[in-house]
């Protein structure tokens, strides 16, 4: 036998022993991959979004602590 023969018997084996990776079942759904990355996007923009709408309430929410903060006995400041 050759040295060939004695290198490419072992290298034959090892090569008949890998397989094909078993294909995921087709009912389920494939698992999501960025959920991180989609995540650091949308975060600055749900910030914005909760200071856009505290700013549309901010109005109505000064209007109500100055009404609960003087009574009908002090007068209203102008």
């Amino acid at each position: 036998m050759s040295l060939r023969t004695l290198l490419l018997l072992p290298a034959l084996v090892l090569l008949g022993a890998c397989n094909r990776p078993v294909p995921p079942a087709p009912d389920t759904p494939p698992e999501p991959q960025a959920t991180q990355m989609r995540d650091a996007i949308h975060q600055p923009l749900d910030r914005a979004k909760a200071a856009g709408a505290m700013l549309e309430k901010a109005p109505d929410l000064d209007a109500a602590e100055r009404a609960a903060t003087y009574t009908s006995a002090t007068p209203a400041p102008r």
